[in-house]
């Protein structure tokens, strides 16, 4: 059994673009459904912040990738999602248009980009420590625990200052490594809240059909129907991203192969460490 994997937001360009009709098609409908041009990623989006341009990037060449695998012959029987690959995962299972699924995006960025002319926030990346001397790092510092990727594998999120102490105390605590960068908004964590109502408003101008392959949550590893997206849509930028039991649960359901379907390797890494571990 195949699962497409969806990644979240990247964390650069790329430094090339495919040159073929699926991508000429894919940058015509960015550009017509968020004004971000595919090509010239940081020249056009005026009014995103690089954030936002890079969460359309990363679904816009989501849905390029899995429109060129779908052609090539690789056809998913489940699908699965991390954190912002959410959107192009509705469209990959039927549940969006491809372009409801973008502007849905650029939407939904914008909005959460607001809490960042309010406040600092940064996210931290942790390798190395397990999630019980994390969540104690995360405690004394007044963040959150974002994403528990692995074992030993963590996003923190919060208010900059906090998650760059946060992260020193990390590496004080044995952590391998642990950086922090600036992000809009401190996602995955209960601060978010504070935009749930604008949230909610932006999502109900959209409808959403019942998914024609399974789409597993990330939050608790069930699978989405059409009456549960709109609510996920806002729950899960409040709540932690679960990869490793997403992961673990797929491999219980069946999956043989796993695809990453967007730009760049860190589910795939991920996996590995999963596997290495006994994951699947």
């Amino acid at each position: 059994m195949i699962c497409f994997m969806f990644p979240g937001q990247p964390l650069t360009f790329e430094t090339t673009v495919p040159d073929d009709p699926d991508f000429r098609q894919a940058t015509a409908l960015t550009l017509e459904r968020t004004g971000l041009d595919l090509a010239n990623s940081a020249l056009l989006g005026e009014g995103l912040t690089e954030h936002v341009r890079l969460q359309v990037y990363g679904v816009a060449m989501s849905l390029y990738r899995c429109r060129r695998l779908r052609r090539e012959g690789t056809v998913p029987a489940i699908i699965a999602e991390h954190s912002m690959g959410i959107y192009p995962a509705m469209a990959a299972c039927g549940a969006l248009d491809d372009g409801d699924a973008l502007e849905l995006t650029c939407r939904i960025g914008a909005c959460i980009a607001a809490m960042g002319t309010r406040r600092s926030y940064a996210l931290g990346c942790v390798t190395g420590l397990t999630a019980a001397p994390l969540m104690a790092v995360a405690e004394n510092n007044g963040v959150f625990l974002a994403n528990y990727n692995t074992s030993r594998h963590f996003l923190l999120s919060g208010e900059r200052r906090n998650v760059e102490d946060a992260v020193a105390e990390a590496l004080n605590s044995g952590a391998f490594t642990a950086r922090s960068f600036p992000c809009d908004a401190p996602l995955h964590s209960p601060l978010m809240e504070e935009v749930a109502g604008e949230l909610r408003e932006v999502v109900g101008d959209y409808r959403f059909r019942e998914p024609v392959l399974p789409l597993m949550s990330h939050i608790d590893q069930d699978y989405l129907a059409a009456a549960d997206l709109p609510e996920f849509l806002v729950r899960e930028l409040s709540l932690p991203v679960y990869w490793e039991r997403t992961c673990r649960a797929l491999s219980d359901a069946g999956v043989s192969r796993f695809v990453e379907v967007g730009v760049g390797d860190s589910l795939k890494k991920y996996n590995r460490w999963i596997a290495s571990e006994g994951g699947r």
